[in-house]
């Protein structure tokens, strides 16, 4: 299968030297009025395509050149030469007009995919290598095409309580959910240095949603309803992990080959419902966290990714089959595994955080 894809890439590429030979063979062999006219006309089109300008202004020059040649090798009058290459000229202009104007489309259109994910990643920025004894690793997927992040969300710094972390999925996908997910990274990134329990740092990522959504719920730039999150914690020593589940896709915890999935004991509701905790208080779950190990979070995006026959993608044995230990490799084989599980399909947004504990 290979070859054959190689070699249709490859058509676009020969097309303008085949048209531009076989508009001066059509225009020297055939008898009139069957001249080669219309392929010389297309040849800078065609050049438009695939070739840079530089290259188009010569294959519309050669083009002309052909035309003017191809008459003259047939000893057609002037006027007949004359109108030939004019034909030729007036297309390959035109062909060179489009050509600049899809270049400078394609130049400010860079710049503004540029700009906008300088702006998304300064939202969301890449969390550092290595935080205290722990090594970091991200990567995303946003289900909208053009853009850096999406609905998905994550964090990672050191506090005075230890290193915290935090992943998320506001409800929908797309820009329109970057609200939610600046609002909630920057209520993490304050209130992660000052309140001692997950369960306060909970509230106030809760809470600062709620003002959010209330403030913005007359106006068009209305945030989504709601944010599923897990709340995470591992202390300097970092031999224990300890997990806060708003309704967020558990995590998985990979010690000596062997991955378990940390489902919590008592679910309950995303952060931003207007309903509060469906339990009292949400409840803290304690982890042995030995070196070597790692713990993956990660988004319904990797959870709920389906293959062409409805199936859902199994995280364990996805994770399991890969034997790799390294925070950066586990993210790598994760991605990969769900892209080639769904055959390329963005169907949400897909956020992988991996962190793993120095021997």
């Amino acid at each position: 299968m290979g070859r054959p894809v190689v070699a249709l890439a490859r058509v676009p590429y020969v097309a303008p030297p085949l048209l531009l030979l076989g508009g001066v063979a059509a225009d020297v062999f055939t008898p009139r009025p069957y001249y080669g006219l219309p392929l010389l006309a297309c040849v800078s089109m065609v050049a438009g395509m695939v070739y840079s300008f530089r290259a188009s202004v010569l294959f519309a020059v050669a083009a002309c050149v052909a035309a003017a040649g191809a008459a003259g090798y047939a000893s057609r009058e002037f006027s007949a030469l004359l109108t030939d290459v004019l034909a030729v000229l007036v297309v390959s202009l035109v062909g060179l007009w489009i050509k600049w104007l899809v270049d400078r489309q394609g130049r400010n259109l860079a710049l503004a995919l540029n700009v906008a994910e300088a702006a998304q990643r300064a939202v969301l920025p890449a969390p550092p290598a290595d935080v205290g004894p722990l090594t970091v690793a991200d990567r995303y997927v946003a289900a909208q095409a053009g853009a850096a992040i999406g609905g998905d969300l994550y964090a990672i710094q050191e506090t005075p309580f230890g290193i915290r972390a935090l992943i998320g999925d506001v409800r929908g996908k797309g820009l329109r959910a970057v609200s939610a997910v600046s609002v909630a990274v920057g209520a993490f990134r304050e209130a992660a240095e000052h309140v001692p329990t997950l369960h306060d740092l909970a509230d106030r990522l809760d809470r600062a949603l709620d003002r959010e959504g209330a403030r913005r719920r007359d106006s068009e730039d209305d945030i989504e309803g709601f944010v599923t999150a897990l709340l995470v914690q591992i202390p300097p020593s970092g031999d224990t992990v300890t997990v806060l589940n708003r309704g967020h896709p558990p995590p998985y915890l990979l010690h000596d080959g062997a991955v378990v999935c940390l489902e919590p004991t008592h679910p309950e509701l995303p952060l931003s419902t207007g309903l509060g905790p469906s339990h009292g208080d949400p409840v803290e779950e304690t982890f042995p966290f030995a070196p070597q190990d790692s713990l993956v979070l990660v988004t319904d995006g990797v959870t709920e990714a389906r293959n062409p026959d409805g199936v859902f993608f199994d995280v364990q044995r996805g994770l399991g089959d890969t034997g790799l230990r390294r925070a950066d490799e586990l993210a790598d084989a994760l991605v990969k595994a769900v892209t080639e599980w769904t055959g390329g399909q963005r169907q949400d947004d897909m956020a992988v955080l991996v962190l793993t504990r120095g021997g």
